[in-house]
């Protein structure tokens, strides 16, 4: 199995470790199962038109029932790492308080499971299942939520701990505050850019206090959906700073440096000093990582003009608060999420952050594309060639990134199942497998097979 604290997996040349990526709510369905308590995203996902499709993680991929299958869909990739999300409701039903041991024990089967053969576990504590309680008691806005966080890690880390050598704190926090609590488009469903710019700062306090708890038992790092801010025109360049502030900085630099950058400072001031922010705060977030975890799939292409009137492919002004008026310009090709199909943003943003940060590892903890996945096999599989083709582009954008120096230790593909995207329901397939609505058959696409014989190969394959 490859280590990949090692520093000889990020050496130009040396083999890049391999792994596919899965997430809680996404997966699991099973929602009322053994003590479970209620989510933000089951509450969301009740609202009529929150969801596209009408459509829940009630059921998902059933993965809670079925974990033997998908170790052992894992298991055939013959990939290094795994990682996936604990759900927080099924740990601790109430956000705090009573534990579920019932939910431990899945994720405790788990890790062994995965141990079994020969795969790293990679686990997320949090990847946007907050507890309702804790969001009826104010949610990420409200300090307490970040000290419940830590209580919570440290539960985790008490029965899985001994088995796991690597924790993700949270998953892309900028989209639980600024969809969440600034667009509205993610549960909860609020509005509020105050309450988001808040929201930013306990999830960096969570983090940091969840990362004290963890220390003993492993290294920690943290999920960032990070993107290259390329300017469109000449007229674009406050909005195109402006974006990259709340997109990366807002997040960089209190965990590089110790700080809120200026220019978000100035698009929210309460973050400049108590009550909110209070002394000794970032002195934690600083300095709180052992890796990072790099999300990518698109670049930001900023053009000055008019508001985004929103849709898949365009961000509407409440996902920045605080930023000029601006548009996306995304080109072709695109997923059928409408995100630009770039690799060169990749390899821009992994040999960057290593200029920043030249003593962080990182991985690349997701990575992927939604397609349509119309064309059929013989056998009836979906054949993904396109898919295929956007895995090898970006797994080759990473090794262009180690051979300029950036220490990237590992691929993550995100993700191994076809499942619950969030508010467009069902409707966007990422997965390497195909899960059969229904029945939950879990059909191998051909980039699966394609994503095992990358895992075992020395190069890029065809």
């Amino acid at each position: 199995m490859i280590d990949v604290t090692s520093p000889d997996t990020a050496k130009p040349g040396g083999r890049l470790a391999f792994g596919v990526a899965t997430a809680s709510y996404q997966v699991e369905g099973a929602t009322t199962a053994d003590g479970r308590g209620p989510s933000i995203w089951d509450t969301f996902s009740a609202v009529p038109g929150a969801i596209a499709d009408g459509s829940d993680g009630s059921v998902a991929c059933g993965s809670y029932e079925r974990l033997d299958d998908d170790l052992e869909l894992i298991g055939g990739l013959g990939v290094d790492l795994y990682r996936f999300s604990v759900a927080w409701p099924r740990v601790q039903p109430e956000g705090s308080g009573p534990v579920e041991s019932r939910g431990l024990d899945y994720y405790n089967r788990l890790v062994d499971g995965l141990l079994a053969r020969g795969i790293r576990p990679l686990p997320t504590l949090y990847h946007w299942d907050l507890p309702q309680p804790l969001e009826d008691a104010g949610g990420w806005p409200v300090r307490d939520t970040a000290e419940r966080f830590a209580d919570y890690a440290a539960i985790v880390a008490g029965r899985i701990g001994d088995r796991v050598e690597q924790w993700a704190t949270l998953n892309e926090p900028w989209c639980s505050a600024f969809l969440g609590y600034a667009a509205g488009i993610h549960a909860p469903g609020r509005r509020e850019p105050e309450a988001a710019y808040a929201a930013a700062h306990h999830l960096l306090l969570g983090h940091a206090l969840a990362g004290g708890r963890l220390r003993d038992a492993g290294d920690v790092g943290i999920v960032l959906n990070l993107y290259p801010v390329w300017q469109e025109n000449h007229d674009a360049a406050a909005a195109a700073a402006a974006v990259d502030a709340i997109q990366n900085r807002l997040w960089l630099d209190p965990l590089l440096q110790g700080r809120y950058p200026e220019d978000i400072v100035s698009m929210a001031p309460h973050l400049a000093n108590g009550p909110l922010v209070r002394d000794g705060d970032l002195d934690l977030v600083s300095g709180s990582l052992d890796w990072l975890g790099v999300n990518y799939y698109t670049p930001h292409r900023v053009a000055a003009g008019a508001e985004n009137g929103g849709g898949s492919d365009q961000l509407p002004p409440a996902f920045f608060p605080g930023a000029p008026p601006f548009r996306f310009a995304p080109r072709d090709p695109r997923t059928t999420m409408g995100w630009e199909i770039e690799p060169r943003g990749l390899e821009e943003l992994l040999v960057g952050l290593s200029q920043q940060a030249p003593h962080l590892p990182m991985m690349v903890t997701e990575n992927g594309a939604a397609l349509d996945d119309a064309s059929r096999r013989d056998d009836g599989s979906v054949d993904d060639p396109d898919r295929i083709a956007y895995l090898r582009e970006h797994i080759g954008a990473v090794q262009r990134a180690r051979a300029a120096g950036a220490d990237v230790r590992a691929y993550l593909a995100w993700t191994l199942l076809d499942n619950f995207e969030w508010a467009e329901g069902y409707r966007k397939t990422f997965g390497l497998v195909e899960v059969e609505q229904g029945t939950l058959r879990r059909i191998p696409k051909a980039s699966y097979e394609w994503f095992a014989q990358q895992v075992h190969a020395d190069g890029l394959i065809p």
